[in-house]
């Protein structure tokens, strides 16, 4: 093969890398429709706050635990993993009403977010309060600021959707979600 000829095949492999990285990028970003209108799911770390109306005893703060559940007084554990504030609500009143109280009125709101967390090429990695609102350069922020290796364009989200685990990568104006695990990669030069 003339050197003309390998200076072609050269050109093509290094332009077919280049389309593929840009696909993977595309497809990657694509991958993490998310959308950050929805409404808030409760989950295992959230601090909740309980108000049963007429039932002062009963109205108290109460934190979602590893199974999804609050441990609530009378009923025992009330399932709340995956629902809004409104239909966790309506499953304590059904759990009142079970047998405890006549037509409770019940209304939570959370106290407390479950944390985010930050790993990587940050000053100060781990985890941190969630603060409605945040964006990635916020998180980035809490924890410190980039370090000089950081790669400042690389900013990887893991989020949990539908029960799965799903990986992103955005940009720094991005929201994030109690509960994210943002990476922050170093730059190879």
């Amino acid at each position: 093969m003339s050197a003309r000829g390998l200076f072609r095949v050269v050109i093509v492999l290094v332009l077919g890398s280049l389309l593929a990285a840009c696909a993977t990028n595309a497809s990657l970003r694509n991958s993490y429709a998310i959308s950050a209108t929805g409404p808030y799911l409760l989950d295992t770390g959230d601090v909740l706050r309980v108000t049963v109306f007429g039932e002062a005893d009963l109205s108290n703060t109460y934190q979602v635990d590893d199974r999804g559940c609050i441990s609530f007084p009378l009923t025992g554990p009330v399932e709340v993993r995956g629902a809004t504030t409104q239909i966790a609500a309506s499953r304590v009143a059904a759990a009142l009403a079970n047998g405890y109280l006549r037509n409770p009125n019940v209304a939570i709101e959370v106290a407390n977010y479950r944390p985010f967390y930050i790993q990587g090429d940050v000053a100060a990695p781990g985890q941190f309060p969630f603060v409605y609102g945040m964006t990635v350069r916020a998180a980035i922020s809490t924890a410190g600021g980039f370090t000089e290796t950081a790669n400042r364009d690389r900013v990887l989200i893991y989020r949990r959707q539908n029960n799965q685990m799903v990986k992103g990568r955005v940009d720094l104006d991005f929201p994030i979600f109690p509960g994210d695990t943002i990476v922050i990669e170093d730059r190879w030069f």
